[in-house]
């Protein structure tokens, strides 16, 4: 069929959306199938786009807490200093600080508790270049007053512990020693360092459960990792291309470490965040596909009225193939249209929901961390939901027209 002919099925397709029936029924199942295929496609534009402010929200929560890059040895746990290239990295022109850490689990008891902690030793510059100054919200972020080291804690574990400021309690933790342990006396199995706590700090992740910060030269002692660290944190300057840079350190670094982004660091939850976005996408694209199968309907009673139509065209010389193309048009033109309006009735929304916070997410006077569910709205959920329904209107518009197409060969 040239392009004249597809002109043609085109516009007469487009008459029959808008012309009046013999049969109002028609009319009525043509505008139950837009009216579905209109929610559908808006409920996934919503869900998508709630789906995308969950994820903005909680990335913007670890990205002010987790470094830009995270380097660990791809296989063992610590590493000297003096063998990685920390000066050279340094100098780089995008790198801000390269930080060295020590970190593991360890036993730790404060006020008659007894939990096990990720205790986390840094330098005192790691407070400065980090802003972690900005997440305590009861204290100091000190790792050290005078010469007492100090801990610093999640609030989750805060809370557990029951840790009070103000008194001068200490937090006794122990880790086991690496040499010969004496079965006779398990006490001397471990080594045992105090701390001062100094403040709380709260990052709304999983970062508040269990970790501690401390001074990295106690993490070292208490750890017996002298001259080593667990990892290297490394911060680069905001104008930086973070893709373009963590290739270059890998290169630097060689197969020997292992380089994670942000995203990288928090794989796992990311990961689900989007399966569980795309089972949405696929149970709301399913309730999309049943809703056009209304469609199907319409057309073959379409066809079935328009047979003294479809003579005439067969009578100047149409072939079959461009009467069928009429419906399908017709078809594939109900569900346009019902998933533009669709589209733009989950934009309205979205953006109602992001100025006012209309739909919140428990009552006014419960103590939430977000009082509405975050949205954020993205050019490529619109291309998706749009893709989505061209091809399931194709796919159902196909149905009848090949099934009738004994029915439209009668008219002949």
């Amino acid at each position: 069929m040239n392009f004249s002919q597809q002109k043609t099925a085109v516009f007469i397709a487009w008459r029959y959306l808008f012309s009046k029936k013999k049969h109002n029924v028609i009319n009525v199942i043509s505008i139950v199938s837009m009216l579905g295929i209109m929610v559908s496609s808006a409920a996934l534009i919503v869900v998508l786009s709630v789906f995308n402010g969950m994820e903005e929200t909680i990335s913007g929560w670890f990205n002010k807490f987790n470094p830009d890059f995270l380097v660990t040895l791809t296989e063992g746990k610590s590493f000297p200093v003096d063998s990685f290239p920390a000066a050279k990295i340094a100098k780089m022109p995008e790198v801000e600080s390269v930080e060295e850490v020590v970190s593991d689990m360890v036993l730790a008891t404060y006020n008659n508790r007894q939990e096990l902690i990720r205790l986390k030793g840094v330098g005192e510059g790691y407070v400065a270049h980090n802003g972690l100054q900005d997440i305590i919200i009861d204290g100091n972020f000190n790792l050290k007053q005078g010469n007492q080291p100090c801990a610093v804690f999640g609030a989750v574990s805060a809370g557990r512990f029951q840790v009070n400021l103000l008194n001068y309690e200490m937090l006794k933790v122990y880790y086991p020693k690496r040499t010969k342990k004496n079965l006779a006396q398990p006490a001397e199995a471990f080594t045992t360092q105090y701390l001062l706590p100094s403040g709380v700090f709260l990052t709304n992740t999983g970062n508040d459960e269990d970790l501690v910060f401390c001074p990295i030269d106690l993490a070292r002692e208490l750890m017996h990792y002298e001259g080593e660290v667990t990892s290297m944190e490394v911060k680069i300057k905001p104008s930086s291309d973070l893709s373009r840079f963590q290739k270059k350190l890998e290169s630097e670094l060689g197969s020997r470490y292992k380089v994670q982004n942000k995203y990288q660091q928090e794989a796992t939850l990311f990961k689900i965040m989007r399966s569980e976005k795309f089972i949405i996408y696929v149970i709301l694209a399913f309730i999309l596909l049943v809703a056009a199968f209304n469609i199907i309907g319409s057309l073959g009673m379409l066809m079935l009225e328009k047979r003294d139509d479809m003579a005439v065209l067969r009578s100047m010389g149409a072939q079959e193939s461009m009467i069928q193309q009429i419906f399908l048009y017709e078809g594939m033109a109900i569900s346009f249209l019902g998933g533009l309006a669709g589209l733009l009735l989950g934009g309205v929304v979205c953006l109602i929901q992001m100025v006012f916070g209309v739909v919140k997410i428990g009552p006014e006077n419960a103590n939430y961390i977000l009082s509405a569910y975050p949205v954020v709205l993205r050019f490529t959920d619109f291309i998706a939901v749009l893709l989505t329904i061209l091809v399931v209107s194709l796919v159902i518009s196909l149905l009848p027209t090949r099934k009738l197409k004994k029915a439209i060969s009668k008219s002949s």
